[in-house]
């Protein structure tokens, strides 16, 4: 699952492609934002892709401001993406949060938890630092006030559970913050590791996955 420009879903393309993620197939890319650059790259790879979104698709009023319509909607969002994903065949064992920018609940995970179904995300985050949105800003804020513990920040891919950017760490990096650095060099540093990370990390889940059916 992509919302944008997919560079993570092409990383993922050619782990599958060049062997560094073995017994591992991309069934289908689904994404939330009409634009992605993510189709594009499916299109390249035959991989199916579909569209699927909360407002689009009729699930929130668009401009809507009441906090429990809001809550409403992005229930039954989950809800139905669940289904789709439950009954797509082939159904798949991984699902890959590759810079999916859209937060899941209970009525997402729970059903996709109870059929076996893992769940992954890569956060440009280290764990128990920076949860949720603008994770790199922030740590590039502590950085600029001296804050930043050891001048390091990282990434991570973990296991997606209901409490954001808190489930188990599968795999991190360390990234060191530089002298003279602003925040466009430690996003470039940043994001130039992300694509290995989520290679390995996927490959570690699936070897997991394999072991586990077997």
């Amino acid at each position: 699952m992509a919302s944008g420009n997919g560079s993570n879903f092409q990383a993922l393309c050619d782990g599958v492609a060049s062997g560094r993620i073995p017994d591992a197939t991309i069934c289908r890319l689904i994404v939330n934002r009409g634009k992605a650059y993510a189709t594009t790259r499916a299109e390249k790879h035959n991989i199916p892709w579909e569209y699927y979104n909360l407002i689009s698709h009729g699930f929130q009023a668009r401009g809507e401001t009441d906090p429990a319509r809001l809550q409403q909607a992005r229930d039954k969002y989950d809800a139905a993406l669940a289904e789709k994903v439950l009954a797509s065949e082939p159904r798949p064992q991984l699902i890959v949060l590759a810079g999916w920018m859209y937060i899941f609940g209970e009525k997402f995970l729970d059903p996709v938890g109870a059929a076996g179904i893992r769940v992954i995300n890569l956060h440009p985050a280290l764990p128990g630092k920076y949860d949720g949105a603008h994770a790199i800003e922030r740590a590039f804020e502590d950085f600029c006030a001296g804050k930043l513990e050891n001048n390091k920040t990282g990434i991570m891919v973990h296991n997606v559970i209901k409490q954001v950017d808190q489930g188990q760490a599968i795999m991190t990096r360390e990234i060191e913050c530089l002298p003279g650095d602003d925040l466009a060099k430690l996003e470039e540093r940043i994001h130039s590791h992300e694509h290995e990370l989520i290679v390995e990390a996927t490959a570690k889940v699936v070897a997991d996955i394999v072991t586990r059916t077997q």
